[in-house]
């Protein structure tokens, strides 16, 4: 580990602080943090319906989305103008490091969705047909657990490695250096970690109701708590969210 690197050790509250500074901050630049989001969106479901490469491509580039919302929160934290535009700025900081990162990600996916298959998660009808709704909603009874397993894992691979992003961008880390002190600020922080999902994932199910409109506020904070979070784990700036 990095000698001059410090990982700060917060109490469990300070989870729900990090999406209570991100809604200040989001409302101070609504329109940027929402085109910003929408951008990312774009892309990123432009990218998955492009056949073969397409979905592969956006998993690569995840991590430089992040590193450029973690680098919008710093410039408006330093009083600075941000826009759209930001949205590339993840991109020519460490580039190739963001990219190996994304593949640790894909990995990882891989990986747990090869577990579920072992565990007997459904994939495929007989003779290989494609299931209809009804037939894999059928098939799937009594093997809820591996669908509630699988989401487990990943919100625990996605939460161990939640910091790495910013670190690529701002120390300028190897992956698997970055992997490393993400992984051990996510246990260092494990309170404030399970608060903030917690918390979190409530609103990502009320922005649902009515018609989604609510993840137009939601999604930016869940963007803008990307560099609030690292900030206050590896910077130590508590003040502003007391």
């Amino acid at each position: 580990m990095d000698g001059t690197t410090r990982v700060a050790e917060l109490p469990a509250s300070h989870g729900a602080l990090w999406l209570a500074e991100s809604f200040r901050m989001f409302r101070a630049r609504p329109l940027q943090w929402m085109g910003l989001t929408a951008g990312w969106l774009s892309i990123t479901f432009a990218l998955i319906l492009v056949p073969f490469l397409g979905g592969v491509i956006a998993n690569f580039l995840q991590p430089a989305f992040f590193a450029s919302f973690a680098i919008a929160g710093y410039k408006q934290s330093a009083g600075e103008a941000i826009s759209t535009g930001e949205l590339f700025s993840g991109f020519r900081r460490h580039m190739r490091s963001q990219v190996n990162l994304g593949a640790v990600l894909l990995l990882s996916e891989i990986a747990i969705f090869a577990l579920m298959a072992a565990l007997g998660l459904p994939m495929a009808n007989e003779g290989d047909q494609p299931f209809t709704m009804a037939e894999y909603v059928e098939a799937l009874q009594g093997k809820e657990w591996i669908l509630a397993l699988g989401f487990l894992v990943t919100v625990i691979v996605k939460g161990a490695l939640w910091f790495a992003p910013p670190l690529i961008a701002f120390h300028g880390m190897p992956t698997l250096h970055a992997v490393r002190w993400s992984v051990y600020a996510a246990l260092a922080n494990l309170g404030p970690m399970m608060v903030y999902g917690a918390v979190l994932l409530g609103l990502f199910f009320l922005g649902l109701v009515p018609w989604a409109l609510g993840l137009i506020v939601v999604l930016p904070l869940m963007a803008i708590s990307t560099f609030v979070g690292y900030r206050e784990v590896f910077e130590g700036r508590e003040q502003s969210l007391k």
